[in-house]
């Protein structure tokens, strides 16, 4: 067999040159929990047989991107390598799902091929290709976009209908293409950046007319909506059929302060990674409002999956999750909210990797007050077996982490028919703004925006309390079995109340107000 070679190892020698490959490096994200970690996509070009094989942990979608590739590269009239191409995705031990890989693997080819300048500065690039050459929406944008800008990454190259998400994200010099042959034109310095004007992202919020005022009766509740809305604080409303639970509840995002820019930049990077943000939008400047049936599962409201996605509780992030019928929810389901309400986010383990969300959310529940929907707890024709049945899936820890329980009474003809007109939420806003402002004054100590953040060190520190109040509350410990945590809860509600007053410290009519709304555990078990 050697005689048949005889000056191979002179000939290998003198043609290594020129068969060495033509290795192409382009920067693009994976998307990991709700961030984005930085992907380097090597691109190898050299001559043998013709194939096309992609390394470093892609799932399906990235492997069918070749074809994708392929196709794309041609129908945009430039001529695609008849040699071995070998794409890698570094780093290898990190898994890459999705089509956004699309665009940097053909730009890595075009580049190894010659067709595409070298640049020497860093660009990171985005999108799914069609077969036609157009680049195609992906999700992620934004927290990729917020990934280059903390590494250093000047340029990111994304789609046209991804550009405004993209531009939102100052200190970062974003180019938007729609066609795979106008990204090789901007890479090559040949043609300019399209631009258009973003519109306002519209996520699932409620209806922009919903007012307070549309609500007859009903003031104690109200009252207690606004503290929740100045402290963040989680509500239960428990009343019978009709009574305006549901309609206090989809009018709460109403009375919430406007968002921050950092506010507005979180949850746009939640909902762009869920891709559920809409093309061609900027950031979201309203509060998501959630409501899930109650048939949900725990990893559709906590999250999971391989590799684990986030859930309702992170699609609520600063804004409204609101759970009607609350009862009805599954037990287990019911339990998975500990933690998030706890600890406002949400670990996640699987054997396909990890995930961390963040989850302060704000908690609404609706329940009637047995399954029968009977007016009132006075009124109910249940047993106390059958309403301990029907209310018993609510455990006791879990109430805990509820601040404020509500009963809404049956209204009467006379609420309904009245000519005063109820305040509208614009005025409730003025009130929830004004008092945020103290707790904006505090945080600069705390760290903690809302009082519903504020740790048990914190309460002491910053909530000193009247002789008077430490004594009711004392009482109130005594006589309704609080917990340790419904004590500071009680604390949270009071300095919020006391927020709302303009009031430095905490009196014993702000904590009696507190305290009116945790009795209604005992009178549920009763």
């Amino acid at each position: 067999m050697l005689g048949l070679y005889p000056n191979r190892h002179v000939d290998e020698g003198r043609r290594a040159p020129k068969n060495r490959g033509v290795l192409a490096r382009i920067l693009s994200t994976a998307l990991l929990g709700v961030e984005a970690v930085l992907v380097r996509v090597e691109v190898d070009v050299a001559r043998g047989l013709p194939a096309f094989t992609t390394v470093g942990l892609p799932d399906s979608a990235v492997r069918e991107s070749r074809e994708r590739v392929k196709t794309s590269i041609r129908n945009g009239g430039y001529a695609f390598p008849n040699d071995r191409v070998t794409v890698n995705l570094a780093p290898a031990d990190l898994r890459k799902e999705g089509s956004a890989f699309d665009l940097p693997i053909a730009l890595g080819i075009l580049t190894a091929t010659g067709i595409v300048k070298a640049r020497t500065a860093p660009l990171a690039v985005v999108g799914e290709l069609a077969l036609d050459g157009q680049i195609q929406p992906v999700r992620g944008v934004l927290a990729a976009a917020l990934t280059c800008r903390r590494e250093r990454v000047g340029t990111l190259l994304v789609p046209v209908a991804n550009r405004a998400e993209a531009a939102a994200v100052s200190g970062l010099d974003v180019l938007a293409a729609s066609t795979l042959r106008q990204a090789v034109a901007l890479l090559n310095g040949e043609a300019a950046s399209e631009t258009e004007k973003p519109v306002e992202a519209p996520i699932a919020t409620t209806d922009d007319d919903a007012d307070f005022a549309d609500v007859r009766g009903q003031a104690h509740a109200k009252r207690a909506l606004e503290i929740a809305a100045a402290g963040n604080h989680n509500v239960i409303l428990l009343g019978p059929p009709g009574g305006g639970k549901t309609m206090l509840a989809r009018r709460l995002p109403g009375i919430l302060p406007p968002l921050t820019t950092d506010e507005a930049i979180e949850i746009s990077t939640i909902w762009s990674v869920a891709g559920l943000l809409a093309p061609r939008s900027g950031l979201c400047r309203t509060r998501p409002f959630r409501a899930p049936h109650h048939t949900i599962s725990v990893p559709g409201l906590i999250g999971g999956g391989g590799p684990p996605h986030p859930g309702e509780v992170t699609l609520a992030h600063r804004g409204v999750l609101f759970l009607d019928e609350l009862p009805e929810f599954a037990q287990h389901v019911l339990e998975s909210l500990r933690q998030p309400l706890e600890d406002g986010r949400v670990n996640i383990a699987r054997a396909s990797g990890l995930g961390d969300f963040p989850a302060r959310f704000q908690l609404v529940a609706a329940a009637n007050p047995c399954r029968r929907g009977c007016p009132s707890l006075d009124r109910c024709l249940c047993t106390p077996a059958e309403r301990g049945r029907y209310l018993g899936r609510l455990s006791r820890p879990l109430l805990d982490r509820i601040d404020l329980h509500v009963e809404l009474p049956a209204l009467a003809h006379g609420d309904l028919a009245g000519d005063a007109v109820p305040e509208p939420s614009s005025a409730v806003r003025a009130r929830v703004i004004a008092a945020r402002e103290h707790q904006r004054a505090r945080a600069r100590e705390t760290r903690a925006r809302v009082n519903a953040e504020l740790s048990p060190s914190q309460l002491r520190r910053i909530c000193p309390l009247l002789p008077e109040a430490e004594r009711l509350l004392a009482a109130a410990m005594s006589r309704l079995g609080l917990s340790a945590r419904g004590h500071d809860r009680v604390l949270r509600v009071a300095r919020t109340i006391a927020d709302l007053e303009d009031e430095e410290r905490i009196a014993a009519a702000h904590v009696a107000e507190a305290i009116q709304y945790r009795g209604l555990d005992r009178q549920w078990r009763g």
